[in-house]
């Protein structure tokens, strides 16, 4: 069975940082793309950054301008994970974050995990 675990999330405080982690499992992970997501409280899932990583390169994508320059994707392939560092969060950074994993970062995502909860206070 494909199973992706986040883990990672907790609170903190405005200008910290937290490191999520996407453990996969079931599928060979060099040929997905693993993305992360987030769902604030009454807004839609926002798509954050993604990675495919395999022997030969690495591909990245960022979704969203919010992050960039504090938020950084990478990939753990001996160990079939992918982390999100995320550095100086901001209250607006609170939501329940999500990975998943698909064909591409730019095709439908598959399979996703139970999500992890961020939450950043003032």
């Amino acid at each position: 069975d494909v199973q992706l675990q986040a883990s990672g999330g907790g609170l903190v405080q405005a200008g910290g940082s937290l490191r999520l982690s996407c453990a996969a499992s079931g599928f060979t992970f060099a040929d997905y793309a693993i993305g992360w997501f987030r769902q604030a409280p009454g807004k839609e899932r926002e798509a954050v950054s993604c990675i495919r990583s395999s022997a030969f390169n690495t591909y990245y994508k960022s979704y969203t301008n919010s992050v960039k320059g504090r938020f950084t994707i990478s990939s753990d392939n001996a160990n079939n994970t992918v982390f999100l560092q995320m550095n100086k969060l901001r209250p607006e950074d609170t939501a329940i974050y999500y990975c998943a994993a698909g064909s591409s970062c730019t095709d439908r995502f598959l399979y996703w995990g139970q999500g992890t909860q961020v939450t950043v206070s003032s």
